[in-house]
């Protein structure tokens, strides 16, 4: 049976009191309970009416960020949810159980199965009709959203497939040289094997292979109007590459641990790494100009939101930093264990852990950053950023 719908019970529960701390205390406004293992992942629709959230207990809930009940609760995988993705008419999960999971939003119901891999499923992306996978079967396979069936398989890695992102055709360049390979866009994929690589999406052929990593590739971001895709590995490394030629670009080099997490904003590149600390580079040369401290454990989620760069860490908590001056400005106390994900819609922050709960937290009061004139849509088109699970990091410090 493909799962079935079920309405699930509205367990959270206000909290009323403020937490402080050093940069000012973080108002925790709810507390919603109702996985029965860690979440995963946690995604906010490009509406932003809906939260998405996919747990170890094997099910994905649909929230409401009007009131923060729970909508729906989505049951059918046979083992647990590894990541979600959460458009405005469709739900999708991906699981260890080797299958991904389409589901309408307002009933709950699964639409669709989609079968073929043979082992864990990391991630999945929805773009330009399609739906693209990543497992540790080594493959990563590109399916039709309507229909559930694999359209490509990209079969090369020689170890798990961890990470992924794709540029659109549109946001290529249009010689007549690259026209014809880039002509259904170009998936990179990031892997334990070390490399990166760049796949013909119409072909399925490798387009290249970015060499230069001495450790697993654990996070990728993709910006598409240079056609660059910046990398993070245990290497402790950040590379930036040009997908089109493969040429190396730049190495970010001075994180003391795995980086697991990348962020790319207004020409930014923002890394968490297990050395606890998140480092600001600028794009387009490699400099670092900011170091972001305070963690006591590594970095394992960020998010730039107007301004503000937002973290998450195995320490537990979520802190608020001006993403200008590096200063904190605010702690955000309460989860028992690692925060794995993290989402900013309005002036509330969403920060989703392995202790199971998802919790909504009031950022009113933070400065404000400049309103900046809005980008072409084009560029805004396919970023994508994801993490792994926590690399190890240094012995946490007394508080």
């Amino acid at each position: 049976m493909p799962g079935h719908p079920s309405l699930a019970g509205r367990s959270f529960f206000l909290v009323l009191s403020s937490t402080g701390g050093m940069g000012g205390g973080g108002s925790a406004l709810r507390v919603c309970a109702d996985h029965r293992g860690g979440i995963n992942w946690l995604s906010l629709s490009p509406d932003g009416q809906r939260l998405l959230t996919g747990s170890e207990d094997g099910t994905a809930r649909l929230w409401s960020t009007a009131d923060g009940q729970c909508c729906a609760l989505l049951q059918g995988h046979e083992s647990y949810v590894t990541f979600c993705q959460l458009e405005d008419e469709a739900a999708f999960t991906c699981s260890a159980d080797c299958t991904i999971r389409k589901w309408d939003v307002l009933t709950g119901q699964c639409l669709q199965v989609f079968r073929g891999h043979t082992s864990i499923v990391n991630r999945i992306l929805v773009a330009n009709n399609q739906l693209f996978s990543s497992s540790y079967d080594r493959t990563a396979r590109a399916w039709s959203v309507d229909k559930g069936q694999v359209s490509r398989e990209f079969r090369g890695h020689r170890n798990c497939v961890l990470t992924l992102a794709y540029s659109a055709p549109w946001d290529l360049p249009g010689a007549p040289c690259v026209e014809e390979a880039v002509a259904g866009g170009l998936l990179v994929t990031g892997s334990t094997d070390g490399t990166a690589k760049v796949w013909q999406v119409a072909s399925g052929c490798c387009h290249q292979t970015l060499r230069g990593h001495t450790g697993a590739v654990l996070c990728l971001v993709l910006d598409t109007p240079s056609h660059t895709a910046f990398t993070g590995s245990t290497d402790a490394t950040i590379r930036a590459w040009d997908i089109l030629s493969g040429e190396q670009l730049r190495v970010f080099q001075e994180h003391q641990g795995s980086v697991i997490c990348l962020e790319l904003a207004n020409r930014h590149v923002y890394s968490g790494s297990a050395d606890r600390t998140v480092k600001c580079w600028l794009a387009d040369t490699g400099e670092r100009v900011r170091t972001f401290a305070a963690h006591r454990h590594s970095v394992s989620a960020l998010k730039y939101h107007a301004g503000t760069l937002f973290t998450g860490s195995g320490d537990a908590r979520a802190r608020a930093f001006d993403a200008q001056s590096g200063a904190l400005q605010r702690v955000f106390r309460g989860h028992a264990f690692i925060i794995n994900c993290i989402q900013v819609h309005g002036q509330v922050l969403y920060t989703a852990s392995h202790d199971g709960a998802l919790r909504l937290w009031d950022v009113r009061g933070l400065p404000r950053a400049p309103q900046r004139p809005a980008a072409p849509k084009r560029s805004l088109s396919r970023l994508f950023s994801n993490k792994v699970g926590c690399a190890a990091a240094a012995p946490l410090q007394p508080a």
